[in-house]
């Protein structure tokens, strides 16, 4: 690797970690000739894309910043922190890739996020699902929010919709 401070192609690799659910490797290294440290990551090459299979069959590339996009939404103003987006994402990206080579069905990344999100917080959960789920009726969300305080311990949370 070239340094990019004094451009010599002489260093060493002093720590390495894995970042992005596995799929990057983020080294540090340390110049021979002055010394200075940088940081450098590995990734696979472009040629290995993921295709999502829309509803309508439609087949667009893979796109992590669409589920952090949708996670955010659904959590805005909720005590859900930016890590635990970015954990929840990984862990839907970690099935996916476990499962799925060339396509995977936006049905499968909607619920998994929407599973993962369950055990975070529960309205944005219901937020993701009333969008993911394209709710008809109010009638569809009431069944939906039933099933999560049927599910849920929280007495004071059951207060609120009875």
């Amino acid at each position: 690797m070239r340094c990019p401070f004094c451009k010599e192609d002489n260093d060493k690799v002093i720590d390495s970690r894995s970042s992005d659910a596995g799929r990057v490797i983020r080294r540090r290294r340390q110049c021979f000739c002055c010394e200075r440290r940088f940081t450098t990551y590995e990734k696979i090459g472009e040629s290995f894309k993921l295709c999502v299979v829309k509803k309508d069959n439609l087949r667009v590339p893979y796109d992590r910043d669409k589920i952090i996009a949708g996670l955010q939404k659904a959590c805005y103003k909720r005590t859900v922190a930016a890590e635990q987006i970015q954990q929840i994402a990984d862990k839907v990206e970690e099935e996916m890739f476990k499962r799925f080579d060339k396509e995977v069905s936006s049905a499968f990344i909607g619920e998994s996020v929407m599973k993962q999100l369950r055990g975070v917080d529960n309205v944005a959960y219901i937020r993701f699902a009333s969008v993911y789920r394209d709710f008809k009726d109010a009638d569809d969300l009431i069944e939906e929010v039933r099933q999560v305080i049927a599910d849920t311990d929280h007495a004071d949370q059951k207060k609120l919709f009875q």
